[in-house]
């Protein structure tokens, strides 16, 4: 059976905890672009490693039996209740993250920091730092952290994924399995890929080694620079099997600089309920496959309603937005700025129609 895991690991200090193994990742100091030599990548690599970080995090003390399964039969949770009686589990994680600031702005995923009581960062030089999350978005599994140093910190910089083809060679730097700083290499496997882990999918994959350990590293190119941070992985057994994934830099550079500046993400809301359309619309139509997306509801006294959208509405078109498949609306819809008005477009009764929407702000979710 393959299993898609996000590749963080919490360890407890009991019996029978189960472990989520954070990342850690090597990040770089401002360097010049590296073209790969016929050696190799150790040039790239000494050049980054400076802004490398680790992340130990340490989260709330749970119950004794509060990890025993919930379909544990009743007399073997009695034999390990009565093995930890009293006991509390405070659990502790490896992560990893990279420098992206002097002043210590440091980026990992959302998944390694959640639910943090303490989170320490340590570079390879061995300082060690507490270290504050400035804002953490579950949603794209990007998360901020801010250390405070007495001298400028080594820093890494982003190079933008737009640009990014399939077979472009890439180099992973992370932790893997708390093993510490280790180096592997491939290719672009795949672009915009759908892992149904969130209304924000568009990873790139890659076939360089990411295990659990890596969350939160960066995924750089042969110049050095990043683009992606290592989030995910698809494997039978919990090892890498040559699937992995991570965020693209262009929506990571979006998300960071909102959570620096005030620790929350401002989306955009439309309020509506959608849905694909069907392979038998798509023909009627005219369509070679099905495209758009399709109204079920309108929310009462949202944006939606205000704009005059109807329940069999199929929206084509956001702002500058083709919409193709339901994700191209609700990532254009969550990135444009509340209050900001814009069109519209849609097939209502086989016409087109173009309208105007002030998209809202979405609240937040509960973490």
């Amino acid at each position: 059976m393959r299993t898609l895991l996000k590749t963080s690991t919490r360890t407890t200090t009991a019996a029978l905890t189960a472990a989520l193994i954070s990342a850690s990742v090597l990040s770089m100091a401002p360097a010049p672009a590296f073209a790969v030599p016929a050696g190799g990548y150790a040039d790239l690599v000494e050049a980054v490693s400076p802004a490398v970080v680790f992340i130990e995090v340490t989260t709330r003390a749970l119950p004794a039996n509060s990890n025993l399964p919930p379909n544990m039969p009743p007399q073997l949770r009695r034999h390990f209740e009565g093995l930890m009686p009293g006991q509390s589990q405070p659990q502790q994680g490896l992560g990893s993250g990279f420098i992206i600031s002097q002043d210590g702005q440091i980026v990992t995923n959302h998944h390694v920091v959640e639910g943090a009581d303490s989170v320490t960062v340590k570079l390879s030089d061995g300082r060690s730092f507490d270290a504050d999350v400035l804002g953490s978005d579950p949603l794209t599994d990007i998360a901020v952290l801010k250390i405070t140093a007495d001298v400028d910190l080594p820093t890494v910089s982003f190079g933008t994924s737009k640009d990014l083809r399939v077979g472009d060679e890439v180099v992973a730097v992370g932790n893997p399995f708390g093993l510490g700083g280790t180096v592997t290499s491939g290719i672009i496997s795949a672009l915009s890929r759908d892992i149904r882990s969130g209304p924000f999918d568009d990873f790139i994959q890659t076939d360089a080694a990411i295990n659990r350990g890596n969350s939160g590293g960066p995924l750089f190119d042969n110049a050095g620079q990043v683009i992606g941070v290592n989030t995910a992985i698809l494997s039978p057994g919990g090892g890498s099997v040559g699937i992995g994934f991570a965020v693209p830099s262009d929506l990571v550079q979006t998300i960071v600089a909102d959570l620096a500046d005030d620790g929350l993400i401002a989306r955009g809301w439309l309020g509506v309920n959608i849905r694909p359309m069907t392979e038998e619309v798509a023909a009627v139509l005219g369509y070679d496959a099905p495209k758009g997306a399709v109204i079920e509801a309108v929310g009462k006294d949202s944006p939606a309603e205000a704009a005059g959208l109807k329940k069999g509405d199929i929206i084509t078109a956001f702002a500058d937005t083709p919409v193709e498949e339901l994700r191209d609306l609700t990532r254009a819809v969550a990135t444009t700025t509340p209050d900001k008005t814009t069109e519209i477009t849609v097939l209502r009764r086989g016409k087109e129609v173009t309208l105007e929407v002030t998209v809202g702000t979405l609240a937040p979710k509960e973490t």
